[in-house]
């Protein structure tokens, strides 16, 4: 079984559409597919780059509590994901950034962590995908960059081993601390610091 490393960033439910504008920013200037028609619990409506399990029919999550989509997003380049780059056979960006694609996004609107947040979650496709994830400060900046611009109030970095996440960032700070660590000895002690949903 290969990795399946992951970003998982934590936001209250009415910030899920402000995020998901933003994370058209990096997705790549041409995809060749048909744009996606998406609607959110609420009612409110994106046009998205992306897919929905490969497919570009509407998606109405009205009903629905989680999404999947198919993204690919560009990353400003370091030494990791130019090695990334070189090992694919990719060529950067005229600007230099560097295409992932596929990532994979899960996005519940009632996160496993606290049913009154959401979750987006940023899965490697692949193992090497997986280690640049791990390795790359520029893929972690972007993450927990999308978790700041969307009010986001927790971005964790998951190995899918069932081990402690790193947390990433929380209330409004970048850290570097791991769940079971004396600020964050668990999960609920992690949830506890944060903010009421409602505020």
């Amino acid at each position: 079984m290969g990795l399946t490393y992951s970003y998982d960033v934590h936001l209250r439910p009415r910030n899920v559409a402000g995020a998901l504008a933003r994370l058209t920013e990096p997705a790549p200037p041409s995809r060749g597919v048909p744009p996606l028609e998406l609607t959110l619990p609420g009612g409110e409506r994106l046009v998205l780059p992306f897919t929905s399990h490969f497919e570009s029919e509407p998606v109405d999550c009205s009903v629905d509590s989680t999404l999947g989509l198919d993204t690919s997003i560009m990353f400003d380049p370091d030494d990791a994901l130019r090695e990334y780059a070189e090992t694919c056979g990719l060529e950067p960006e005229a600007d230099g950034r560097v295409q992932i694609g596929y990532v994979y996004l899960t996005i519940r609107f009632r996160s496993f962590l606290h049913p009154r947040y959401a979750s987006m979650e940023f899965w490697a496709a692949t193992s090497r995908t997986s280690r640049v994830f791990a390795r790359s400060i520029r893929v972690g900046e972007a993450f927990t960059g999308l978790t700041a611009a969307s009010g986001g109030v927790c971005c964790l970095f998951d190995t899918g081993d069932g081990g402690p996440e790193h947390v990433c960032w929380l209330n409004g700070e970048a850290t570097q601390e791991m769940i079971s660590g004396p600020r964050c000895p668990d999960r609920r002690a992690l949830v506890a610091t944060w903010p009421d949903a409602d505020q």
